[in-house]
């Protein structure tokens, strides 16, 4: 008698070996006792679509996706609405025979707030600084949890209008020049752009003018700590990292492919954050 194999899920990118996926998910693995497996594959984009429909023959029940494949997954699977609204899916699983995709980034950027500051979705205006890929995901988790104002700020401001008419009257396009005008009403800010990353620019921005009771997220979490978090701080502001983002991402394609529903807890955040500051 055979004995089946271990359920298991990869990653999908290009390239890929950059990714601390594998370190979250065998971090649940083994802490939850349940025999499984996560490895990265790293799939060139001619090999997309041969790969993505022999999923199921490879060994696996699922995949995170990464770029630059977020977009081509979608015409091979049925994305939920989540994913049609961004416009990109990150997570791939099978139901009753389907292979399906949603974009799980929503939920990493709602329950890291939620984890971390506590009431932040009272909010009145979010000003979200960037339109890319992203960008999309945060626009789309504050309109889902009730934001009227949503003023998003682009260098290229016809991208911020693009992205404006998408989602409707509540999302706001704003020159880049045009921050200053917003920050004084903004109760919340997020930053999806590379500004402020290991190689990348500066964000230069005022975080003096935000009102006493604003908080403040950035998705990028290399380095850690962020020019902006850390002015924020100093301010006395709440934020959220986007390390913090990276791991609740995580929670909703293991439950998919694994059956139990994880948790982002201060052993796992320090076991990523060790893997990130290694020299």
């Amino acid at each position: 008698m055979t004995t089946p194999k271990p359920p298991a899920a990869c990653l999908i990118g290009w390239p890929a070996a950059h990714s601390r996926s594998p370190l979250i998910h065998r971090y649940w693995l083994r802490t939850l006792g349940i025999a499984g497996g996560y490895v990265i594959e790293a799939v060139p984009p001619d090999d997309l679509r041969d790969f993505v429909l022999r999923l199921s023959l490879r060994g696996f029940v699922g995949a995170n996706v990464t770029i630059p494949h977020k977009v081509g997954v979608m015409e091979l699977s049925t994305p939920d609405a989540r994913a049609r609204a961004v416009g990109a899916a990150n997570t791939l699983w099978f139901e009753d025979g389907e292979l399906r995709s949603t974009n799980t980034d929503v939920e990493g950027f709602l329950g890291n707030l939620d984890a971390t500051a506590p009431g932040w979705g009272k909010a009145g205006e979010a000003l979200v600084l960037g339109a890319g890929g992203a960008s999309r995901a945060v626009v789309f988790g504050l309109l889902d949890r009730g934001f009227a104002n949503v003023h998003l700020a682009n260098r290229t401001l016809a991208n911020a209008e693009a992205l404006a008419a998408q989602f409707g009257p509540n999302v706001h396009p704003l020159a880049w020049d045009g921050i200053n005008d917003v920050l004084p009403r903004a109760k919340l800010l997020v930053n999806t752009t590379s500004l402020g990353m290991h190689g990348q620019g500066a964000l230069e921005l005022d975080v003096a003018r935000l009102p006493e009771a604003a908080v403040v997220a950035d998705l990028v979490y290399v380095p850690l700590v962020t020019p902006l978090l850390a002015a924020a701080r100093a301010r006395g502001l709440r934020t959220a990292d986007g390390l913090g983002m990276l791991l609740h991402q995580a929670v909703r394609g293991f439950e998919l492919w694994f059956g139990r529903r994880p948790e982002v807890t201060a052993e796992l955040r320090a076991l990523v954050e060790a893997d990130l500051t290694k020299t």
